[in-house]
């Protein structure tokens, strides 16, 4: 005699082994049944990360410490939306940040090249007015009465009349190429204001050489 009651040291009756098979292939339905509200259960595959998923990890913001941080990014996100606005429209690649939002547009773009298709004297302003400040200082009255009272008041005339005839030829062959464009209005001033410069300053650059046809495509 041990001491210790019969069957302690003894293997579990037959009947045990069903009750634990049966407990581990209970179906799935009835365990979830027994799980709290709201809980998932686990999937084959594990659940990736945010930062997995979102590929690029997104990085903090900084912001400007000072007036002229934030300046310089406030310019730098226009310069970007002026890019995109004017890739757009038709700008040569590369000089994006030359186009502003009244260059954008068929029908500025056939302005432009109507004007930089020709000579003109309205483009020679700016050295004809350096000339005329400089022969203003040739000692001879009548000499300076002659540039004053002659010869500036002609090279202003001449400027205005031009001008004015290329303004309207502008915005009529304009109208009759594109009718629907919103950048009608204003182009006639558009289009004289571009031809008051010189050739080399322009800005949007010329596309087309002197003596080209501006003719759009689509009316030829």
């Amino acid at each position: 005699m041990t001491g210790y009651p019969e069957g302690v040291f003894r293997r579990r009756s037959a009947s045990a082994a069903p009750d634990s098979t049966t407990a581990e292939s209970a179906s799935p339905e009835a365990t979830e049944a027994t799980q709290p509200k709201g809980y998932t259960p686990k999937k084959g595959v594990p659940t990736p990360k945010r930062r997995e998923s979102e590929g690029i990890p997104r990085r903090p913001v900084k912001a400007p410490e000072t007036r002229k941080e934030a300046y310089r990014a406030y310019r730098d996100r226009l310069e970007r939306q002026r890019g995109t606005t004017a890739r757009r429209s038709g700008a040569p690649k590369g000089d994006e940040r030359y186009f502003r939002q009244q260059d954008l547009g068929k029908a500025r773009a056939y302005a432009r090249d109507f004007i930089d298709s020709r000579r003109s004297a309205s483009e020679f302003f700016l050295p004809f007015s350096i000339l005329i400040i400089a022969l203003l200082f040739v000692n001879s009255p009548v000499f300076q009465v002659g540039v004053a009272y002659v010869l500036w008041p002609l090279m202003m005339v001449t400027i205005i009349a031009e001008g004015v005839m290329i303004g309207r030829t502008v915005k009529r062959r304009a109208t009759e190429y594109f009718p629907d464009d919103p950048a009608i209005k204003g182009i006639g001033m558009y289009a004289a204001m571009r031809q008051l410069q010189f050739r080399r300053l322009r800005l949007p650059k010329p596309r087309v050489k002197v003596g080209d046809d501006p003719t759009p495509s689509s009316a030829r």
